[in-house]
């Protein structure tokens, strides 16, 4: 299954009203960024305006404009840096995957992910609010179809898929609901509901023994 997005890559061609190329230009727009983390975490997404956001970073609103003229744009921003360290820890699965034998793939990566969005304050506000633009919509629906070819992928080096379409797609669907119960999981309590996240493993695990023994795979 080929990916639209390269799992592991920075999010670097994120779109800005200005692209610095200083150094101090560039230190500046993290640490813009930085309070705008902050600010969400702290607030909700409701704080980053660019009046809050640029006086939390210590600049000028005229110089956070040269990069970040508006909420959708810090949004943007801040939920592409989300979704890289996203596909950045799965792209260190796939490494991994190709030279270790998992007893438990399932396990494995859903405990990995869990683990980030129990560290991901920002991620979990930003994700579970209201705020989202639709160009975060929209990447985040390439995102998912990143990340689940490199379940795929991870499900072939674990010889426990073939490398094929019926595959792929079955590691898209486990994704897409996977994806769903750990958004959840992380709604009900901050820290993850441990009964769901335990009913997803099992549920995965069950889905993909079923995959394995269908008619294609005997």
């Amino acid at each position: 299954m080929t990916s639209d997005r390269a799992v592991g890559a920075e999010a670097d061609d994120m779109p800005l009203r200005r692209t610095p190329r200083q150094a101090r230009s560039r230190e500046k727009l993290a640490r813009v960024l930085e309070a705008a983390d902050r600010l969400l975490i702290a607030e909700g997404a409701e704080a980053l305006t660019t009046t809050r956001v640029a006086a939390e970073a210590g600049v000028s609103v005229g110089a956070l404009y040269q990069y970040l003229p508006d909420r959708d744009a810090i949004v943007d921003k801040l939920a592409d840096q989300y979704l890289a360290r996203l596909e950045i820890l799965m792209g260190s699965f796939v490494e991994r995957a190709a030279r270790e034998d998992w007893p438990d793939p399932v396990a494995v990566l859903v405990d990995a992910f869990a683990g980030l969005y129990r560290s991901e304050a920002g991620l979990r506000a930003l994700w579970f609010g209201r705020h989202l633009t639709e160009r975060t919509r929209a990447a985040d629906r390439v995102h998912k179809r990143a990340m689940a070819a490199a379940v795929h992928r991870i499900a072939v080096a674990q010889r426990l898929l073939p490398d094929d379409e019926a595959a792929a797609t079955a590691c898209y669907t486990a994704f897409l609901a996977a994806d769903a119960v750990l958004q959840e999981a992380f709604r009900v309590e901050a820290g993850g509901a441990t009964d769901l996240l335990d009913q997803l493993k099992t549920m995965l695990r069950s889905y993909l023994e079923k995959v394995t023994r269908g008619p294609s795979r005997r």
